[in-house]
């Protein structure tokens, strides 16, 4: 029977939506309610599984009733649900989780497992459906991970009440959130008494957001909020500094042992404090001054809030999570092994292995008579950055070790105005090189992307997803993004 299933599935590119009637479809499978369904994500390297937690019925769908599969291919996994009389498929979406980046890390090569607790929400079904999640291959071919039918008539589907202790404050308010990209703000690490700061750092990073394009031109098919729990403490925690902190969601510097990245592991938290409002995606914006954020496809993205790169932070882990474009720099050390496989085109719109040059993925964007490869000032990029790199490295070492042994605040606090102002200085140093570059504004295929110095290859010499600063996306990640917003918007 799931073979069948599957089957059907693949022949299936579109929602079958009735001229005229936009919501047809939608209508006919499912009622304007939000089916989320929680589950744990376990293992290691060699092997994972999924096993059922909870299901929750919440307020209205906050995504398209018009676009209801998925058609961007991108993401290590993808959701999938048919109806469970004709087999037919009637929601799908691509994803990437927090347990698909740590089975990429030494720990889950030497056999550690693990366990992640995660979130699907499909529209609330009128009949019974067959849930289902697909993993891809090292080929990045779809394989099933697990199915389970759900009949929504369940006497233990839960309906309670969302989480108490939560205020909305509406940002932005552009119309029907079936017809626009839907972004919550949700703030970790604001006590009560910062409730006043929480409110002013959403609008602030929602202007933010929209002030750059493509979201410029578009901002009216975005509403935007922000959701406020009061935190135990201010900030969040820190790990290699020796600092944890009492917050709503649980941020931490440090996840899968990378010292700037920022991640939550307590996604039911988020979960309830998210579902006050609807949203098709989802930013925890921390309340804390040291760099660092995170962006995981179609789960959510961090930032730290008062840091001199703020503007870059939102702006590029919101391309990860909403657009899901690829990380294009290599020189920074990150705690994954092999997160592309040699041999095997990454799905990211925005990275190649450029297996065939002729047949880019981008190849309408193309720069014409530009050479693919293209042979962009790559060594002497490579020795000022990783210069610099190795410098960085060595002061957040000592930065992480004098705060753990109790040094004079003093003395910590000058040896972060110091790390700060390298990182201003190295990335001006670096945007004058890339602009300098004879291959500067122009679309081809640059050697060095997706943490790896050879074999990957990018679109531009520069890139909002490639160096800090306040810049613009290159064309393929620009459209790429505007992809995005017509499938939830229009």
């Amino acid at each position: 029977m799931v073979k069948r299933i599957f089957v059907l599935a693949f022949g299936i590119l579109t929602s079958g939506i009735l001229p005229g009637s936009p919501s047809a479809v939608f209508d006919k499978y499912f009622i304007d309610q939000t089916m989320r369904i929680d589950y744990y994500h376990s293992g290691n390297s060699q092997g994972e599984l999924i096993t059922l937690d909870r299901i929750c019925r919440q307020g209205i769908w906050a995504g398209s009733r018009r676009n209801l599969t998925d058609p961007f291919n991108c993401g290590r996994y993808c959701i999938k649900v048919f109806d469970g009389a004709s087999g037919q498929l009637v929601f799908s979406k691509g994803f990437d989780s927090y347990f698909g980046e740590y089975k990429t890390t030494a720990a889950a090569g030497q056999g550690l497992k693990r366990t992640y607790h995660e979130s699907a929400l499909i529209p609330f079904p009128r009949n019974t459906v067959r849930f289902t999640v697909e993993m891809r291959d090292r080929k990045n071919i779809l394989r099933p991970l697990f199915s389970a039918d759900i009949n929504p008539k369940d006497i233990f589907i839960n309906t309670e009440s969302p989480a108490k202790g939560v205020k909305v404050f509406e940002i932005i308010r552009s119309g029907d959130p079936h017809e626009k990209v839907d972004v919550v703000f949700v703030a970790e690490g604001y006590t009560a008494a910062e409730e006043k700061k929480a409110e002013a750092d959403g609008k602030r990073f929602a202007d933010v957001l929209l002030g750059q394009e493509p979201y410029l031109s578009r901002r009216n098919l975005f509403n935007v909020s922000g959701i406020f729990k009061a935190s135990d403490e201010s900030g969040c925690d820190e790990p290699s500094h020796g600092i944890f902190k009492n917050t709503a969601v649980g941020a931490t510097f440090d996840s899968l042992g990378s010292e700037r990245y920022v991640l939550t592991e307590d996604n039911q938290s988020l979960r309830d404090i998210a579902a006050h409002v609807p949203y098709d995606t989802l930013f925890i914006m921390v309340n804390h001054k040291r760099y660092g954020g995170g962006g995981i496809y179609n789960l959510f993205s961090t930032f730290t809030t008062d840091n001199q790169w703020f503007e870059y932070l939102i702006l590029h882990e919101f391309g990860h999570s909403f657009a899901g474009l690829g990380d294009e720099y290599y020189t920074s050390e990150v705690a994954y092994n092999e997160f592309y496989p040699a041999g095997v085109e990454p799905v990211e719109p925005n990275i190649t292995a450029l297996l065939d040059p002729n047949n880019l993925k981008w190849k309408q964007w193309i720069t014409p008579g530009i050479a693919i490869p293209t042979p962009w000032e790559k060594e002497e990029f490579d020795r000022i950055d990783s210069a610099y790199q190795k410098i960085r490295r060595e002061i957040n070492s000592r930065i992480a070790s004098m705060k753990r042994s109790g040094a004079p605040r003093a003395e910590v606090e000058q040896l972060e105005a110091e790390s700060e102002k390298l990182s201003l200085e190295n990335a001006r140093k670096v945007d004058d090189f890339l602009r300098n570059s004879k291959f500067g504004g122009m679309t081809g295929a640059c050697e060095g992307a997706g943490y790896a110095s050879k074999g990957l290859f990018r679109p531009a010499v520069d890139c909002l997803m490639f160096t800090k600063g306040k810049k613009p996306f290159c064309k393929v990640c620009e459209e790429a993004v505007i992809r995005v917003i017509k499938y939830y918007a229009e």
